[in-house]
C-alpha cells in the first residue's frame, strides 16, 4: 500500500523466451510503449514476468501481455498497431476474437500481408466479409478505402464477384471538372488516382493493366452509375460524403445479384454546397437496423498514418464538437 493505493505483484510465467523477446521489441521499444500505455511496470526474471501497479492496471496489464505472448508465438511479430488493437480488444471484453481479427485479410501482388491494425478496423473487414452492404465512416488515414480495395480484390482472385467497380463522385473541394484541363477521362483522373494506386497495389501494373483493358476492373465517376443494374460485381463507392441523397438513392439501388457494396466517406470533409444535404449522412440515418446492411463508424484511435495525423483529427473533432454547441446555444437564445 503506497499513498492509499493498492500496489500489488503478479507473475506471468513464461515456458519459451522467444515470444517474450518478439513482445519486448528491438530495444525494448515495445516494452516502453506498454509500461507506458498501462502504467505499470513489466519486468522480467528468469522463466517469468512481471507486473507491478496499481491493483486494477495490474489486473489489466496481465490481460493485455497475456494475449500479446500469445499473438506473438502465433506470428512471430508485435508491433506498436498490434499493442493498440490487443488493448482496445481486452478493453472492450473481446479478447475471444483476437484470432479472428488479427488474421491476415490477403496479400499485395508483392507478397505483403495486409490485416486490420486496429480494433475498428478489425470490424470494418469483419462487416465486410459478412453483410452485402458496409458503410464505412471515419477520418481520413482510417484505412476505409484501401481495405475495401483489398478485399475487393481478394473477392476477385477467389471467383466471388466477376468484376471490379469502384467510383467517386467528382465534386472536391469547390473544383469544377469543367475548369480543369483535358477531355473526360484526364478530367476525372485526379478523383479516381488513389483507388487506380491501392489496385495497381494488389493485382501488380501488369495485371491491373489486363483487367481494365479486359472490363473486370472499372473505375468511373458516379454519375456513370445512372440507369445500369451492377451484378456478380464488388463496388466500392469512395468520398460518399460529397454524393447528394440522390446521387446515393441511384447508387444503391444498383445493386444486382451476386453483388457486394462497400461506402465509405468522411463527414467532416463534405464539399457540397451548405445548402445540399450529403447523401452518406442521410442514408447511414435512415438504412440502420436492416438486415444485411452494416454502418461502421471508425475514429481517431483507427488512424494508422503518422501519429500526429490521430491529434489532427482529435483537434479538428473537438473544434467541431464545441462550434456545434455554440450554434445550438445560440439557437436557443434567439
Amino acid at each position: 500500500m503506497q499513498g492509499g493505493v493498492n500496489i500489488v505483484t503478479r507473475k506471468i510465467n513464461v515456458t519459451d523466451v522467444a515470444p517474450v523477446m518478439t513482445l519486448f521489441g528491438q530495444f525494448d521499444e515495445n516494452l516502453s510503449y506498454l509500461n507506458r500505455i498501462l502504467d505499470v511496470k513489466i519486468n522480467t526474471l528468469g522463466g517469468e514476468l512481471t507486473v507491478c501497479g496499481e491493483q486494477d492496471k495490474v489486473e489489466r496489464a496481465v490481460r493485455v501481455v497475456g494475449s500479446l505472448l500469445e499473438q506473438a508465438k502465433k506470428d512471430g511479430r508485435i508491433s506498436k498497431a498490434t499493442i493498440d488493437l490487443v488493448t482496445e480488444a481486452v478493453d472492450s471484453g473481446n479478447e475471444h476474437k483476437l484470432e479472428e481479427v488479427t488474421k491476415v485479410v490477403t496479400h499485395t501482388a508483392k507478397g505483403k500481408p495486409i490485416r486490420a491494425k486496429t480494433y475498428g478496423q478489425a470490424v470494418y473487414v469483419e462487416a465486410i466479409e459478412k453483410n452485402s452492404v458496409v458503410f464505412g465512416i471515419g477520418p481520413a488515414g482510417t484505412g476505409k478505402t484501401y481495405l475495401a480495395v483489398a478485399l475487393a480484390a481478394l473477392a476477385y482472385k477467389n471467383k466471388e464477384v466477376e468484376k471490379i467497380i469502384l467510383t467517386r463522385p467528382a465534386v472536391e473541394a469547390g473544383e469544377k471538372l469543367g475548369f480543369l484541363p483535358g477531355d473526360l477521362g484526364a478530367k476525372v483522373d485526379p478523383y479516381l488516382r488513389p483507388l487506380y494506386d491501392a489496385l495497381q497495389e494488389m493485382f501488380g501494373l501488369e495485371t491491373f493493366n489486363r483487367l481494365v483493358e479486359k472490363g473486370s476492373i472499372e473505375i468511373a465517376p458516379l454519375a456513370y452509375m445512372r440507369g445500369r443494374t451492377l451484378s456478380n460485381a464488388f463496388i466500392i463507392l469512395d468520398e460518399a460524403q460529397n454524393a447528394t441523397r440522390e446521387q446515393m438513392k441511384m447508387f444503391l439501388t444498383r445493386m444486382g445479384e451476386g453483388s457486394k457494396i462497400v461506402v465509405t466517406g468522411d463527414v467532416t470533409q463534405i464539399d457540397l454546397p451548405r445548402e445540399g444535404m450529403s447523401g452518406l449522412i442521410h442514408a447511414s440515418e435512415i438504412l440502420v437496423n436492416i438486415p444485411k446492411i452494416a454502418i461502421i463508424r471508425l475514429t481517431a484511435k483507427d488512424v494508422v498514418r503518422h501519429p500526429l495525423v490521430q491529434a489532427i483529427v482529435s483537434a479538428y473533432d473537438k473544434a467541431e464538437r464545441a462550434r456545434a454547441e455554440k450554434e445550438a446555444e445560440k439557437e436557443e437564445r434567439e
